[in-house]
């Protein structure tokens, strides 16, 4: 599996240049058809200069955002647009690992199972196959 930075098609210039680079986002990529794909990239993390880890420098073009949507490919592979210079900005210092922490953090909370949720277990082999539990 291999994430890319993607944009549509409508978003780069007839130099393959990004327009807006907002509005890119991370794709997985799978057929030659968009499989996977997250909201739109944040600056401070891949449009900063001063935070070089992420950057954003190229992007797979796609038809568009949509879940099946056809990725450019040519004779040799995915085609790419660059992220012009003038794109970057200086956002700040970005502390990578409070970031994915609190992303961690944010996800448990919305997966936690509220306790008056039943929940069905799994069909076993004994004869009380249609057991409810309580989480």
């Amino acid at each position: 599996m291999i994430i890319r930075h993607c944009v549509e098609e409508s978003n780069i210039d007839e130099n393959y240049l990004v327009v807006d680079p907002t509005r890119i986002k991370h794709v997985i990529i799978s057929g030659g058809r968009i499989n996977s794909m997250s909201g739109f990239i944040d600056p401070a993390s891949h449009l900063n200069v001063d935070y070089s880890l992420h950057r954003v420098t190229k992007c797979v073009i796609a038809e568009k955002f949509e879940i099946g949507a056809q990725v450019k490919i040519e004779d040799n592979g995915l085609v790419f647009a660059l992220v012009g210079q003038s794109s970057y900005g200086n956002y700040g210092r970005v502390d990578y690992t409070q970031r994915l922490t609190d992303m961690i953090d944010k996800v448990k909370e919305k997966s936690k199972i509220s306790p008056t949720t039943s929940v069905q277990s799994a069909p076993s082999n004994s004869n009380n196959a249609n057991t409810d539990t309580k989480a």
